[in-house]
């Protein structure tokens, strides 16, 4: 994570961005008298609101924990050798 200031993040906005898209990194834009801001990436960004709305649907987090449990007692149907994954999915289908 990086660190600047508002005048460094304007002589220096090309540079800044770059780094934290090419090198993936957050930058926090710390302001005089004002709240900092957060710079991120957008893939970051649509990454973190993705698994804020996983987290908060209960829905989604109850069918998670049910597939983990399956997977704890082995309640599994492994994809058999050279099987397609449309065949594989056809079979699963199958079995519901």
């Amino acid at each position: 994570m990086r660190t600047t200031n508002y005048t460094d993040l304007r002589s220096n906005l090309k540079r800044h961005l770059d780094a934290v898209v090419n090198d993936n990194e957050t930058l926090i834009v710390n302001r005089s008298g004002n709240n900092s801001v957060v710079i991120m990436n957008l893939d970051d960004y649509n990454a973190l609101v993705e698994t804020h709305y996983i987290l908060n649907n209960q829905h989604l987090m109850n069918a998670i924990a049910a597939a983990e449990d399956e997977i704890k007692y082995g309640k599994t149907t492994p994809q058999k050798p050279n099987e397609s994954i449309d065949d594989y999915l056809k079979r699963l289908s199958c079995t519901d």
